[in-house]
């Protein structure tokens, strides 16, 4: 299976190593490029541009906050744009309930998928396969994503079929951390 992967900082690179490792073909994005080199030299494709990862049909983000992935998302050369009809995208940043519903309308009218699956666990966590998913989306992007959940963390809880459910359990877990 093909997946993009959108964002190697301190959590991405350690969730794009266990696709790798996984045997998914990975091909990666950052806006620093250097930061795929690593990966590259695991197996990983280099993208030119969020688009180009968004292609394979499967496209995970694990951005910073709402503007960046805004800016992978709406841009000319972004997400949006690229991904075909019935591909999947997978949030699975710490993002804003506003912005996870926007995307799953965006989404909705270009006739894609969006799950939103944000995570807990720090770097760490995260390379060594041990993050919790939080994932929600319709039933059968949900069995559709599983897998990749599997590859990613030790557990995964749904929590519902509407992707800002999960934004919001995620944000209330930090504010209670």
């Amino acid at each position: 299976m093909d997946i993009g992967f959108i964002g190697l900082g301190k959590m991405g690179r350690g969730m794009a190593q266990n696709l790798l490792q996984a045997r998914y073909n990975v091909m990666v994005w950052n806006r620093t490029a250097g930061r795929a080199d690593d990966l590259q030299k695991l197996g990983a494709r280099v993208a030119a541009s969020p688009a180009d990862c968004a292609r394979s049909g499967i496209v995970i983000t694990m951005l910073a906050d709402d503007a960046a992935l805004e800016s992978v998302v709406f841009a000319e050369n972004g997400i949006l744009k690229a991904l075909p009809a019935g591909g999947l995208h997978l949030s699975m940043s710490t993002i804003s309930v506003a912005l996870s519903t926007r995307l799953t309308a965006a989404h909705g009218v270009a006739r894609q998928s969006f799950v939103a699956a944000p995570v807990f666990g720090r770097p760490e966590a995260a390379a060594a396969k041990k993050l919790f998913i939080v994932v929600a989306g319709t039933a059968s992007d949900l069995v559709r994503s599983q897998p990749i959940f599997d590859a990613l963390g030790q557990r995964t809880y749904i929590a519902g079929d509407e992707p800002h459910s999960a934004n919001t359990i995620k944000l209330l877990g930090n504010f209670l951390i």
